[in-house]
């Protein structure tokens, strides 16, 4: 038994070891100078740890590396729950409401996921920029609110939450708004955290969309803010992987705060592999 934990252990250290990889090249090489990360000799670890590139990212004044955290935080804090509440009013909706139209439109929604971003983008975008959504924190945030793939998570989970609950609900003279706000919304907690936790890291990663809404410096995003310093002509390596390494602290520290939420969440959502 003990040797075959000791095997376990090992193939689990084997495996991970590609995908700790990338982390510890970017953590060596945000410490590293321009002249360590410029040698054609290999090193494993700085000399001598550097702070220089975190300085030069953040003191760089055409790339408000600051600023574009701050919007990252605050179109990530607001979409994140605010899609995932949408989501999980239009499952519970799709699952318990018995309308005539909720299986079309259940079709609807699953027909969504079959189409490619690509071919949505233009119209999206040529909408949005009439309504005046360019260079806002809006026009950044309301095209990312619907999520076909929550919505069915959340209808899989509600068609198997218990109906003597919702019959005991009706009984004391709850709507179904009431039933979906007192019953199944505080049931659902573990789903709802999962996928908020996934669509928070969804819209943090997200580059395209915010690269072609927030054309003014005041509106990037820190991806868009790190994309810009493989577009001039000399790259500063160390500052672009200081700010790599500052753009990825966050979720890294969702993700091992609330890891549990998420498996737990796939769980109740009802996917088998």
């Amino acid at each position: 038994m003990r040797k075959r934990h000791l095997g376990s252990y090992a193939a689990a250290i084997v495996f991970a070891v590609p995908f700790l990889l990338p982390f510890y090249l970017l953590i060596r090489n945000a410490f590293m100078t321009r002249r360590e990360l410029g040698s054609l000799e290999w090193q494993w670890w700085p000399e001598e740890i550097s702070f220089q590139g975190f300085a030069d990212a953040f003191g760089n004044e055409a790339v408000p590396l600051a600023n574009a955290l701050w919007n990252s935080t605050l179109i990530a804090t607001i979409s994140a729950p605010l899609s995932t509440l949408l989501a999980s009013m239009a499952g519970y909706a799709l699952a318990r409401i018995p309308v005539a139209a909720s299986k079309p439109v259940f079709y609807f929604v699953i027909a969504t996921m079959m189409v490619p971003g690509a071919a949505t983008f233009i119209p999206t975008f040529v909408v949005v920029g009439s309504m005046g959504g360019v260079n806002t924190l809006w026009g950044l945030i309301a095209p990312g609110l619907f999520s076909a793939f929550a919505v069915l998570l959340f209808r899989g989970f509600y068609l198997r939450f218990p109906r003597e609950l919702e019959d005991a609900g009706r009984v004391d003279g709850l709507s179904h708004l009431g039933l979906y706000a007192r019953l199944a919304l505080p049931n659902s907690g573990a789903l709802f955290a999962s996928l908020g936790i996934l669509s928070f890291i969804e819209h943090w990663n997200a580059f395209l969309w915010p690269l072609v809404i927030g054309q003014d410096p005041e509106y990037w995003t820190v991806q868009v803010a790190l994309s810009t310093n493989l577009n001039q002509q000399a790259v500063n390596l160390p500052a672009l992987f200081a700010g790599a390494l500052v753009a990825i602290l966050p979720l890294v520290a969702l993700f091992l705060i609330a890891q549990r939420w998420i498996v737990r969440g796939v769980l109740l959502s009802g996917i088998k592999g």
